[in-house]
């Protein structure tokens, strides 16, 4: 059993490894405004709410509650503004059961992963399901088994190193349509009540949050290094390989870019949509959070979009309103990533993009 003076230990070397995080914000090439360095602070405080949550709070994976691991002040991996996510802890060696109603919510995708961010910066997807292939109710009800041979009607498969359950609602006009309600527990706990804290899940609390941290700062900083290289100004990421290494959703195209202009300076976007479920286009920042869309237009959906006369889109990335096409809102930022996603599509138009001068 750890002592009080072996737990205060472990506090001062999990301080101090978050006080060396910060050299992640530092050290980072593309940290080229004062907007860039506080953010990212403020990015380290987000994730390491969000690891608290995830691996001190809802950690018991007998016992699994949800908890939200992005949303509009915790941001992760270009999280879409559209979406509600929810998460909870599970294991390769249990049976879940989930239920709920599906209410009005357009999309409802559920997917078990192996988190590894801590380790090698992944998320292997070890299960899916969508809610276009729900059995439900007549009223919108729904049951679904986690486990790792089929169960019941609607069954999503885990895996031995699956960790994390993970629920994506996504939304095309929000302020109308219901969400999802979704309840989790598992089928076969070996306890009645959780263990409670003690040193050694203290201990392990603490490495994990940690790890988190750090492993998930420095994945999504090596992509921006990664698009500042190759996707300048362009959003052509065809290669859907490294997304859905690191939990990206199989049934969404993901193509990410970076983008710096000038403040007279506009960068415009040009597609044709593919047929498609769902489609969206977001403004984030070099830490790939998506900007506040509390207060600003920094994202449209194919809810909210404007259409061309022969039905393409036109995005304007700008720091005010140009006049024509969809305005997305810098928000105060002079440069970051972007992310243009659809849902469901079977072909995938790679658009063209220019910057352009704004007339004062």
């Amino acid at each position: 059993m750890s002592s009080t003076t072996d737990l205060r230990a472990e506090w001062q070397a999990f301080c101090q490894k978050l006080e060396g995080l910060g050299d992640i914000v530092t050290n980072e090439g593309f940290v080229d405004e004062p907007i860039d360095a506080a953010e990212g602070y403020r990015y380290l405080t987000r994730l390491l709410r969000v690891a608290l949550d995830m691996h001190m709070e809802n950690a018991d994976t007998d016992f699994p509650h949800f908890y939200p691991a992005s949303h509009a002040t915790a941001k992760i991996g270009a999280d879409n503004p559209d979406n509600i996510y929810m998460n909870a802890a599970i294991s390769g060696a249990r049976r879940y059961r989930l239920w709920g109603k599906r209410n009005t919510v357009p999309i409802l995708s559920i997917g078990t992963k192996a988190n590894r961010y801590a380790v090698d910066g992944t998320m292997a997807s070890t299960g899916e399901i969508d809610s276009a292939d729900f059995v439900l109710g007549p009223d919108g009800s729904f049951e679904i088994i986690v486990s790792p041979t089929r169960e019941g009607e609607n069954w999503l498969p885990i895996a031995a190193d699956s960790s994390m359950l993970l629920v994506r609602q996504t939304f095309m006009d929000r302020a109308h349509e219901i969400p999802a309600e979704i309840h989790i527990e598992a089928l076969d706990a070996p306890r009645a009540t959780p263990v409670p804290l003690n040193a050694a899940l203290l201990s392990q609390a603490l490495a994990r949050t940690a790890g988190f941290v750090e492993g998930t700062a420095r994945t999504f900083a090596k992509w921006t290094d990664m698009l500042k290289a190759e996707q300048f100004n362009d959003i052509a990421t065809v290669d859907q390989t490294m997304f859905y290494r690191a939990g990206g959703d199989p049934t969404i195209f993901y193509l990410h870019g970076y983008w710096k202009i000038g403040p007279d300076e506009a960068f415009v976007i040009d597609t044709r949509i593919p047929e498609c479920n769902f489609w969206n286009f977001q403004l984030d920042n070099v830490w790939f959070e998506s900007l506040d869309y509390r207060h600003h237009r920094i994202h449209v959906n194919n809810h909210t979009a404007k259409l061309n006369p022969d039905g393409t889109v036109t995005l304007v990335v700008a720091a005010r309103d140009p006049g024509y096409g969809n305005w997305i809102d810098t928000a105060g930022h002079q440069h970051g990533t972007m992310l243009l996603r659809w849902t469901g599509a079977k072909e995938h138009p790679v658009p063209t993009t220019k910057v352009v001068q704004l007339n004062s």
